[in-house]
């Protein structure tokens, strides 16, 4: 099967969705599973994973809802308060939900760079692999350093890196994502998403050209059995069509052997998420 490993849905709220700024104003608006139905018909997708966007639990409530309502949703990544001190008996609430397969925060919008790695969100984390529960990680690059020690500390929880850390292909910064990547990518617990570049570049005027090294680099530091496909849709049609979203990947990752493609485009994601 042929799985997008990242995607969302919403119903557009000004304040809930601040954070599409003025650039991004053409996603302003709702997209709904009958919107993403007709998209993958379109570019052979078979189902995909759906991520929160919202750090509430009606988030959460809201994409479980979808995916029983609809086929190709086959997991979702949801949000609860990993800090709280109620946290164990929330996450025992949501364990009898077949289509919860993980949890995310939106580490990139907190201020503290440690906040990986605070004490009540650290043990958060740490009841996770009771539950069998991944955790999606998203961050900008800076944040890498607390994402390699952060990782270090849970070596049987299982991991994910989402949209290769953000590097700023835009200003063409490379070096100090690609050397704390290949460090973060020795730690075999830790997968990452081929999802949300050209995002990261410009807009515009990015070319798959400009999206290789920074793929290349997480091909080599996390090899075909822990990369997975996303889209990022609908984020990415800021920047361009699925079409383009999935080009990219596939005609990158078209020299290697058609069983490290289907591990890339879909098999991963099902393993990792038990989809």
């Amino acid at each position: 099967m042929t799985i997008d490993s990242h995607q969302h849905f919403w119903n557009y709220e000004a304040v809930k969705h601040s954070w599409i700024d003025d650039e991004m104003s053409s996603i302003r608006k709702d997209f709904l599973p009958e919107d993403l139905k007709k998209v993958y018909q379109e570019n052979g997708i078979d189902g995909c994973v759906a991520v929160q966007a919202d750090q509430t639990l009606e988030e959460t409530d809201f994409l479980l809802e979808l995916a029983k309502q609809n086929d190709f949703i086959k997991g979702v990544v949801g949000w609860a308060d990993l800090r709280s001190g109620h946290i164990d008996s929330v996450l025992e609430k949501y364990s009898s939900e077949q289509f919860l397969k993980g949890w995310r925060h939106v580490v990139q919008g907190e201020a503290d760079h440690n906040f990986l790695l605070r004490p009540n969100f650290l043990r958060g984390i740490s009841l996770l692999e009771k539950y069998g529960y991944t955790y999606d990680i998203l961050v900008f690059p800076h944040q890498l350093g607390a994402v390699l020690e952060f990782v270090r500390k849970f070596p049987n929880q299982r991991f994910v890196i989402d949209h290769i850390a953000k590097p700023y292909i835009k200003d063409g910064f490379y070096d100090g994502w690609a050397s704390l990547m290949k460090e973060i990518g020795k730690q075999e617990n830790v997968c990452c998403k081929l999802s949300g570049m050209i995002t990261e570049a410009d807009y515009n005027s990015w070319t798959p050209e400009q999206l290789h090294p920074y793929m290349h680099l997480v091909l080599e530091a996390f090899g075909s059995e822990r990369v997975m496909f996303g889209s990022d849709w609908p984020v990415c049609l800021v920047a361009g069509n699925y079409g383009q979203v999935k080009g990219v990947v596939t005609d990158f990752i078209s020299t290697l052997g058609e069983e490290d493609q289907q591990m890339i485009m879909g098999a991963n994601a099902e393993a990792f998420y038990n989809l």
